[in-house]
């Protein structure tokens, strides 16, 4: 069973449901940033008893200089991954439609889905980051630790993930309802996710780009598993090759390094996108969709 003719359209998946109202997104929107809020004073509460203050003022000094070390990351992957739990009470508060209907059009979220899409963009960032270390040597020094390679793979995906709810999720979906045109709504996230990350101008131009990919690949396949994938591959590969010292974590680019980035994504976007459609992998409804996931609910 495939997406193409059997599965509404993601980006205005929300006008299906009979409690649709124009507003209440926005009241979803508001009442997933309070809980995220709480929740974020919590965690900077046990991270500043546990950590002292000088790891938390550090971090919020230091930007994305200082997100080279495992505790780093975990404590900023935290406060992000607390959006997933927010956006589920907040949509059990409102009573709008299913926390499922963020991740999918297709009857919830798909592990299955997700992690067959990890693998091509994995193997090829490693490649092409291996590449760039190769040809212009190592830019920074080893991290590598039992702790940094958990965080890596439990923490980093789940950042990902909680960052496409919020954009390709509720944000898209939201702005897809209300224009109704769906090039206007991954373009206008797009923006949005670009504004949230904290870049000199050539890292803002690449995260423009990867925005629009991932909501392209949300409306392609209607939902944000393959989106998810592509995200987590990135920062995953990237977050690997700092902890061995091959990369520097940076907010300032060199224009040769994001050109050849930029390049690189598109190239991995098309192989994405000629595979999903020669196999239809990514577009598959498994049977037992309903039952397929702690996120399908």
């Amino acid at each position: 069973m495939t997406t193409n003719d059997k599965v509404s359209d993601y980006i205005s998946f929300p006008k299906t449901f009979e409690s649709y109202r124009w507003y209440k997104p926005i009241l979803v929107f508001i009442i997933s940033f309070i809980i995220t809020l709480i929740l974020g004073a919590l965690i900077v509460a046990v991270f500043y008893l546990i950590m002292g203050p000088d790891f938390i003022i550090s971090i919020f000094k230091g930007g994305a200089e200082s997100l080279n070390t495992s505790m780093n990351i975990f404590f900023t992957d935290l406060i992000i991954i607390a959006f997933i739990p927010s956006l589920y009470i907040a949509s059990k508060i409102v009573k709008d439609r299913p926390f499922s209907s963020y991740s999918s059009s297709r009857g919830g979220w798909n592990f299955r889905l997700y992690f067959k899409a990890l693998a091509i963009p994995v193997i090829l960032y490693i490649i092409y980051l291996g590449a760039e270390s190769l040809i212009l040597g190592s830019e920074g020094t080893s991290h590598f630790s039992i702790a940094f390679l958990a965080v890596l793979l439990i923490s980093v995906p789940l950042q990902c993930i909680a960052e496409e709810y919020i954009f390709r999720g509720i944000i898209m979906q939201t702005l897809g309802s209300w224009i109704g045109i769906p090039l206007i709504a991954i373009v206008i996230q797009a923006i949005i996710f670009t504004l949230g990350h904290g870049y000199d101008a050539l890292g803002l131009l690449e995260t423009l780009v990867l925005g629009i990919a991932y909501g392209f690949f949300a409306w392609k396949t209607n939902g944000i598993e393959i989106s998810s994938a592509l995200h987590t591959a990135n920062n995953f590969s990237l977050g690997l090759f700092i902890m061995l010292g091959l990369e520097a974590s940076n907010s300032s680019f060199q224009l040769y390094d994001k050109i050849g980035g930029i390049v690189y994504l598109i190239i991995l976007c098309i192989i994405m996108y000629y595979v999903g459609k020669k196999t239809d992998w990514f577009g598959e409804i498994p049977e037992d969709s309903q039952n397929i996931g702690l996120l399908n609910f």
